[in-house]
């Protein structure tokens, strides 16, 4: 019987060749994640974490890729047939593309393909600039998953686009905490973030991010009230406490979705993760967070 992550790397598997055989088509992230059956809104950090590059990346280096070696062995393709042989959309962007990655232009180096200087390896993802080194081990240990099945509930929230701009974020908060504490459910209710778009697909300026509480299923709202209401499905969610700064915050992050979820018996279920604030007391004070991190999940369905 495979193993969870031999199966995750089974159907990523299956996305490249997709990839692969269709690089003179466009595809859409929906497309992929449907040929890998996961969720669409939680195939590409999986991508990412089996592959090691965004989809985007892997697809225009396979591209690139495929275009040098014809340019190097093709005695009679024209850089325009290779451009959309290899699926760019004109010459010119093919031209573009490939002297960012391989510092010449497409006929230069057909003309001489050992002037080439190969961009490719160069390091997408500095993950030391903000991950705590740690072993497996320590993060297995310190990062300790529990599976938490939550209830429906209903939930008031704030939601900012732009969330990656300074104080986007923390305002909503302030304002989602004056409100709680004016409606009496500042005490018993539990406050948590949520991310509507995944930071490697989606621009800064248009990052969703969802201020939330937690709040009874028979309070009412009125027009006049400056929070939005909606109801979230019962879900199950692989969870983990996280004490620390941002970089503790970020390692925790990575090591629940590139470590363990890809080596457990679950995948991703088409909800958003939350960050549970356990002290609300200190939910504005982002030097240093106490959290439960929690992806929804599900039991993995063999295909």
């Amino acid at each position: 019987m495979k193993t969870s992550n031999e199966i995750y790397q089974q159907r990523i598997n299956r996305v490249i060749d997709y990839i692969n055989n269709n690089l003179d088509k466009s595809f859409s992230l929906d497309e992929l994640a449907k040929v890998a059956h996961f969720s669409s809104y939680h195939f590409h950090r999986i991508f990412v974490a089996i592959v090691g590059e965004s989809v985007n990346y892997y697809t225009n280096r396979i591209r690139l890729e495929k275009a040098a070696r014809l340019l190097k062995f093709s005695k009679v393709s024209s850089v325009s047939d290779i451009a959309f042989t290899c699926g760019f959309s004109s010459p010119s962007t093919f031209s573009r593309s490939f002297k960012d990655y391989f510092g010449l232009s497409p006929r230069s180096y057909k003309k001489d393909s050992s002037q080439i200087n190969s961009k490719i390896r160069k390091e997408l993802f500095p993950l030391s600039e903000y991950l705590v080194p740690m072993s497996i081990e320590e993060k297995q240990e310190k990062f300790r998953v529990e599976i938490k099945q939550f209830p429906m509930r209903k939930v008031a929230y704030i939601r900012v686009v732009n969330s990656y701009q300074e104080g986007v974020v923390l305002e909503a908060f302030t304002r989602l905490i004056t409100w709680a504490k004016q409606m009496d459910l500042y005490a018993d209710g539990q406050f948590f973030g949520m991310s509507l778009d995944d930071p490697m697909t989606t621009p800064n300026e248009k990052y969703r991010y969802e201020a939330c509480l937690e709040i009874p299923l028979d309070f009412e709202l009125n027009e006049s009230h400056p929070i939005d209401i909606m109801m979230m499905e019962a879900c199950q969610y692989a969870s983990c406490k996280v004490s620390g700064n941002i970089n503790v915050v970020a390692t925790a992050t990575h090591y629940l979705f590139n470590e363990w979820l890809v080596n457990s018996s679950y995948e991703p279920e088409h909800q958003h993760g939350l960050e549970l604030f356990l002290d609300r007391e200190n939910i504005c004070n982002w030097s240093s967070f106490d959290l439960d991190l929690c992806i929804p999940i599900k039991a993995f369905k063999m295909v």
